[in-house]
């Protein structure tokens, strides 16, 4: 949970006393990313628990029981999103001489209830880091979460310079990549790419509901990666949802579209022109896919992937991994699916194309059995 540095880190841009607002898992992990800069924090929750135990990690110092904080230069609010705004706009009137920002995953409806509450929009910069995991609480807060993530700020139309100046210096110092955006075009970007795929999974997992097990345990690596992220956090989820509505019906519109597209066609599937319908589909859907970013955020790069048989024995996994860069080969893309019913695994391989060859027959040679 905590960073244990191999060097000692760079000054941080960021001016403490910082205040986090929600010792949750993201709260936490700016604390403990923040602290391991040197930076002061200080930590306050609605839930003693969640206070305690984001002190008890290092992410800062609880409010509770070191006593008062000092003023604080800037205030990190990181609640949930139905009470951000009115936390935003409390803790702007209560810290007249700090920057407050929020982290919330929607952003226009917190700007516009900050704007009714009477909060300072130069002293208010929303920001969004785009980072997660499937555990939720400082239990799991690591002060790494934000490293290469991408970390979005919104100018309010008033914020000041200084304020913007803070947003970014705080993403830059835990290793963000800072991108600016208006909060509508914000909203509108996350509807599509985060809450529209938690929107699809949860529709498809919703229909397993009532499939009987042994039809399940047929399943394969495709079922789980696209109901993964099904299993999040509902109370969460309408919040957001609720809160970013408008852009998410659209997006919604045009699923629903190509849904009624590929249902008129399946229902008369030798019509003519219905296989070709059905094709293009499926192209336009390899098309949209190769449009996501690559490794390291770069351009969609083509790999070269080998499956590997990896007993289902402690030790197996990291042996290939070792014996891999051992091998000189640096492995791009990793996914693990276990064989039903068999006490084997299967590591999912992806390398340069130009290497899959000498890889396999390294691998091969070392006693691994490549199975494609």
């Amino acid at each position: 949970m905590t960073q244990t540095p191999s060097a000692r880190p760079a000054p941080a841009a960021t001016t403490g006393p910082v205040l986090v607002v929600g010792a949750g898992l993201l709260g936490a992990s700016i604390g403990l990313g923040l602290r391991h800069l040197g930076v002061d924090v200080w930590l306050q929750d609605a839930s003693p628990t969640a206070e305690a135990v984001a002190q008890d990690i290092g992410a800062g110092r609880s409010c509770r029981a070191a006593g008062p904080a000092p003023e604080p230069a800037l205030v990190v609010v990181a609640t949930p999103p139905d009470v951000t705004a009115r936390t935003v706009a409390e803790a702007l009137e209560r810290h007249p001489g700090a920057v407050v920002l929020d982290i919330a995953s929607v952003k226009e409806a917190v700007l516009e209830g900050v704007r009714e509450l009477g909060g300072d929009l130069a002293r208010y910069v929303g920001t969004h880091p785009m980072a997660g995991r499937e555990r939720s609480g400082p239990v799991a807060a690591r002060g790494e979460l934000f490293t290469s993530m991408p970390w979005v700020v919104c100018d309010s139309g008033f914020s000041s310079p200084a304020a913007l100046a803070a947003a970014k210096n705080l993403a830059v110092d835990l290793g963000a990549t800072v991108t600016f955006m208006d909060a509508r075009e914000h909203d509108a970007t996350v509807a599509l790419i985060s809450h529209l795929p938690q929107v699809m999974s949860s529709l498809l997992a919703s229909r397993l509901q009532d499939t009987p097990l042994h039809h399940l345990s047929l399943a394969g690596q495709g079922l789980r990666d696209t109901t993964r992220i099904a299993a999040s956090d509902p109370h969460l989820w309408v919040q957001i949802l609720s809160a970013n509505a408008e852009p998410v019906v659209a997006s919604l519109h045009g699923v629903r579209q190509d849904l009624d597209r590929l249902i008129a066609t399946l229902e008369g599937p030798e019509a003519p022109g219905a296989r070709l319908d059905i094709a293009q589909l499926i192209a336009e859907g390899n098309a949209g896919q190769a449009r996501i970013p690559g490794k390291h955020g770069g351009a969609p790069r083509a790999f070269a992937s080998l499956t590997v048989l990896v007993g289902d024995v402690p030790g197996q996994l990291a042996r290939l991994l070792t014996e891999i860069g051992e091998i000189g080969v640096n492995l791009e893309d990793l996914r693990l699916e276990h064989s039903p019913g068999q006490p084997v695994g299967l590591a999912e391989v992806s390398v340069l194309p130009n290497r899959r060859k000498e890889l396999v027959e390294a691998l091969q040679e070392r006693g691994w059995k490549v199975v494609q």
